[in-house]
């Protein structure tokens, strides 16, 4: 074994065997979209003292972390995203109103000494007078009112709050405080003075106040010496609390004052058996979609393609271990994104593949020496590397806009993808190159060639070998269809319009699931009757049902989920999405600015990698295909969301990877003979790629067709504005990219280009070398 093989051996081993560990040592990290559960994303909001900015929204995360473990949530999570938000992800909280409740107060905790009693509030309307007084209602004593002194004592000074039952009563709960420092002096010195007031009077009572209404308000017991206080640093709030109620009191006062005040511009909430639904379908479609592929290209390429699907499943295994590595988040999406980069892996063995089998039938036509398969397998990887970098980039470009422009789970896949994307490249540089190079040199396999699938033409190539069709030649009636089926896009994006999804518009969108079917009619009624006659009710699912509103609150939500009940049983949430109106408007311009990054980089990429001409031709069929996919939405009024945002970037990779093959064979060919008629070189290129284009494209139809199928409602969209990309991407890229490429460079031909020398050397075919008309009969 020479050292490169060698080397790219040890280095498939090493990867190998650490992914391998890292699978069966860590676990993923779900998303609460596999797991349920709600996450929150809350916006800070200037005070009229504080503005709100990175180190004020810090702080203000800190006092959320201790309120949200104060709860007892399990393995929680919160972190800041940009300056003023907040992601707040709750597992298992199915019922949002506590939880938003709880970690959206601000929580000003405040102890005042009682200056009196009356029947009636002052004029401040509880506000502070200019002396530090206020009136507030007293909580013991319907229709009657305090009069506070001055603070005396915050939340700052509690070092700890805690829930506990009235040991006295049995039927009630209370929290315990206890202070700090001089907190707890504070303490002593108000219950002091307090002590020294007449038995029953008001001034002998202390307020306890949370955000301006008085949560109790005990009076000094008789033992108190006047002047000392209750000492020892420790009281109890009482007030009748249920355990729920004394719990979220402590877990607020724990928590302590948010320093800016906290909006919610979003909220989701998935129930666990639609998290563990998703998981179980999306797995099914993996393996389904990875059989059907694997069982395709063993079809096409034998035994090549039986060593290819190997190098898949232990794509499956290092992707699955990069992500537990970096810690990622694994959501629904990116379970796509996984499935999804299976397309990637298959098309750059499909282009080596093909490469090496041009090679092969190029020196057995020629009789240039002994039909060996080594040779041209080294060159099929080695001629594959520049159209395998070049189409991986592209998507790379498009899944890196989805990390930072989108939110929540699309972020997942946008990760997931470019995880997806670069071990493919692994899966089929490296490890598929040495299980090939240990295959063809075993000498059962070189005393039958025709086991490896590269010897033979393949049902596409030979019928393009009798057939010799002059594609490009008809480039304008292909454009005018082209043409055509954009004004149909068009009109449909015109005339139906758009259906934006709740991302892009603001509002609620909630899908519920009842224990007895209910008809969609009747639960419109029940919603109607509810008080929500503009609401949109549609079934969804399996007989779920499906309310969508503009604004709606926890307590709207609650109200409907009771409605539904007293017509479909028992109701259970699947689904809660809540988009604020500013984030809405926020998502939908930052989609518009991804789609047009992701125009701007394509262009400028493939410009810098091809002539300006053929980026332009590629980009041009980019937004061509983008154009139909979101017709193609228009028409069947399908949702945009951001889940199709997704799609819509997947599909401009895609897009471009069908070009830049086509045109990385154009400009092989140019660098050989530049003199060559482009018309003809390009529709040779067409010819030379189409199998590639046809293998490729098949084995991610068997994918995305698993994942429209079994992915469940929450892929089926994705699956097909994916299906509808690569299909459409197929096609443009033959009757479009090539063609807008061809009229470019008519009006502006490239330079003469002289051949590089290292392009003279070993690398080059027999074909090559022969010359260009012993080259153009090796196409067929």
């Amino acid at each position: 074994m020479s050292r490169a093989p060698m080397w790219r051996a040890i280095v498939a081993l090493g990867v190998f065997a650490a992914s391998l560990f890292l699978a069966l040592t860590q676990s993923a990290r779900l998303g609460l979209d596999l797991r349920g559960g709600t996450q929150i994303v809350l916006e800070t909001k200037d005070s009229p003292v504080v503005k709100a900015n990175a180190e004020s929204t810090q702080r203000a995360l800190e006092v959320l972390r201790q309120r949200v473990d104060a709860l007892g949530v399990s393995e929680p999570s919160l972190y800041r995203s940009g300056q003023q938000r907040i992601f707040v992800e709750l597992p298992g909280v199915q019922d949002p109103r506590e939880a938003a409740e709880v970690i959206g107060r601000t929580a000003q905790l405040t102890v005042h000494p009682v200056q009196g009693a009356t029947d009636q509030q002052d004029a401040n309307k509880g506000k502070p007078a200019k002396d530090g007084s206020r009136t507030l209602a007293d909580p013991d004593q319907k229709g009657a009112f305090l009069t506070l002194g001055p603070t005396v004592l915050t939340g700052e000074g509690v070092k700890d709050a805690e829930a506990v039952l009235d040991q006295q009563t049995m039927s009630g709960w209370m929290v315990n405080l206890t202070f700090r420092g001089q907190a707890g002096k504070d303490w002593a010195r108000v219950t002091g003075a307090a002590a020294c007031a007449p038995q029953g009077a008001p001034e002998r009572r202390v307020a306890i106040v949370l955000d301006g209404k008085v949560l109790s308000a005990p009076g000094v017991n008789a033992d108190v010496a006047c002047e000392v206080g209750i000492s020892g640093g420790s009281t109890q709030i009482t007030g009748g609390f249920g355990r729920e109620e004394a719990r979220d009191l402590a877990a607020l006062v724990k928590g302590g004052a948010l320093p800016v005040p906290v909006e919610v511009v979003e909220q989701r909430t998935v129930g666990p058996t639609l998290g563990a639904d998703a998981i179980a379908a999306s797995t099914q479609a993996a393996i389904i979609g990875l059989a059907l592929t694997g069982l395709f290209i063993l079809v096409v390429y034998r035994l090549l393609g039986a060593l290819a699907t190997i190098a898949l499943a232990l794509y499956g295994l290092i992707s699955y271990a990069v992500l537990v590595a970096l810690g990622a988040t694994l959501t629904l999406p990116g379970l796509a994104g996984f499935v999804l980069a299976i397309g990637m892996a298959v098309d750059a063995n499909v282009l080596v593949f093909e490469r090496a089998r041009e090679e092969y039938l190029g020196v057995r036509a020629l009789k240039s020496g002994p039909s060996h398969l080594d040779k041209p397998l080294r060159i099929g990887f080695g001629k594959a590397w520049s159209a395998v970098v070049d189409s991986n980039v592209t998507t790379l470009l498009a899944a890196g806009l989805l990390f930072f422009f989108a939110t929540g789970p699309v972020k997942g896949f946008g990760v997931t993808l470019s995880i997806g994307v670069l071990v493919s490249m692994i899966s089929a540089l490296v490890i598929t190159r040495v299980l090939a190079d240990f295959a063809i040199r075993r000498r059962f396999v070189r005393n039958r060639p025709g086991l490896t699938g590269i010897t033979s033409h393949g049902r596409v190539r030979a019928w393009l070998a009798r057939r010799k069709p002059r594609l490009v030649h008809h480039r304008r009636r292909w454009l005018g269809v082209s043409a055509l089926l954009i004004v149909v896009a068009v009109a449909g994006i015109g005339l139906r319009g758009l259906e934006f999804g709740v991302e892009f518009t603001g509002g609620r969108l909630v899908e519920y699931s009842t224990s007895r079917p209910l008809d969609v009619d009747a639960a419109r009624t029940a919603v109607t009757d509810a008080g929500f006659p503009r609401a949109v009710v549609q079934e969804s699912g399996d007989g779920d049902i499906s309310v969508r509103t503009g604004e709606l609150s926890n307590d709207q939500q609650h109200t409907i989920r009771t409605a539904l009940a007293k017509e479909g049983g028992e109701v259970t949430v699947e689904r809660d999405e809540l988009i604020g109106p500013s984030l809405g408007d926020e998502l939908r311009r930052h989609a518009l600015i991804a789609l047009g990054i992701a125009v701007a980089t394509q262009l400028i990429y493939l410009s810098v990698r091809f002539r300006w001409t053929f980026a332009a031709a590629a980009v041009s069929a980019m937004v061509h295909d983008v154009l139909l996919v979101v017709g193609l939405f228009a028409w069947l009024g399908r949702p945009v969301d951001s889940v199709f945002l997704a799609a819509l970037l997947t599909v401009i990779g895609y897009s471009v990877n069908d070009s830049v093959v086509v045109f990385d064979r154009v400009r092989e060919a140019r660098r050989r003979d530049p003199a060559a008629d482009l018309e003809t070189t390009a529709n040779k290129a067409v010819i030379q790629t189409l199998p590639r284009t046809v293998n490729t494209g098949m084995g991610a139809l068997f994918i995305l067709a698993a994942l429209a199928v079994l992915g469940g409602d929450s892929l089926a969209d994705f699956s097909v504005a994916l299906i509808a990309g690569v299909v459409i991407g197929m096609a443009s890229t033959v009757f479009t990219a090539v063609p807008i490429a061809v009229q470019l460079e008519g009006s502006r031909p490239a330079p003469p280009v002289r051949p590089k020398r290292s392009e003279d050397s070993g690398a080059r075919s027999p074909l090559e070398r022969r010359g260009r008309a012993r080259d153009s009969g090796a196409v067929v």
